[in-house]
């Protein structure tokens, strides 16, 4: 087996240091060997982001390029359809092959929707799931739906050591550095004409006051 491959999937509307962070720690807590970004282009869960698909990937290429760990995957942007979990990874799957571990990073409170996502059961048959959690506050089975409780149960790892072992499969949790930052919270501060440093990046912000993104028309 590979390392395993850390698949982080968002709107990135826009991207901050949570998300930054979020990829960082899943390196040094799973052992992976690296994490792909992969902007969504056509969000089916959410309403319309603010601005366009590719000034998303933009603002994450930016974001990204000077970790070597990190890459960024353009697909779903160049696509037309709708960015359904399920099928980014059967494409993956597709491209990496059938042996590759692959481990799909979600926060704690997408993972409790994880049961309305399409397809949602082939999911953790696709990928590991890795779960990130406030220190403190772990991920307990009695507060999920019953069908993803069940899941989460069954296909819990006893250590991260397991994502090694299988392609997928597995559910793993681990707790991250908490920091209060939000791309809706972003957006407000733009929106509003007010200062969003040292919550994003330099080179994003740059990138943001340079097209004139997230301001009141």
């Amino acid at each position: 087996m590979s390392e395993p491959l850390g698949l982080f999937g968002g709107t990135f509307d826009p991207v901050h240091y949570g998300h930054l962070r979020l990829a960082e720690e899943a390196i040094a807590q799973l052992g992976l060997a690296g994490v792909r970004w992969i902007p969504a282009g056509n969000p089916p869960h959410r309403g319309a982001p603010q601005v366009t698909a590719a000034q998303r990937l933009a603002m994450v290429s930016r974001s990204t390029a000077d970790n070597p760990r990190f890459s960024v995957d353009p697909a779903e942007v160049e696509a037309a359809a709708p960015s359904y979990t399920v099928l980014t990874l059967e494409r993956l799957r597709a491209e990496l092959g059938p042996v590759q571990p692959l481990v799909l990073l979600v926060g704690a409170d997408a993972f409790a929707g994880l049961a309305g996502w399409h397809r949602w059961p082939e999911i953790l048959d696709l990928a590991h799931v890795a779960v990130s959690h406030r220190p403190g506050f772990p991920v307990e089975a009695a507060s999920l739906p019953t069908a993803l409780a069940d899941a989460f149960r069954q296909r819990r790892l006893a250590d991260v050591g397991g994502l090694r072992a299988a392609p997928g499969g597995g559910i793993v949790t681990f707790a991250m550095t908490q920091l209060a930052i939000s791309a809706t919270q972003i957006r407000k501060l733009l929106a509003n004409g007010l200062s969003a440093r040292y919550l994003l990046p330099d080179g994003v912000l740059d990138y943001i006051s340079s097209h004139s993104l997230y301001r009141n028309p």
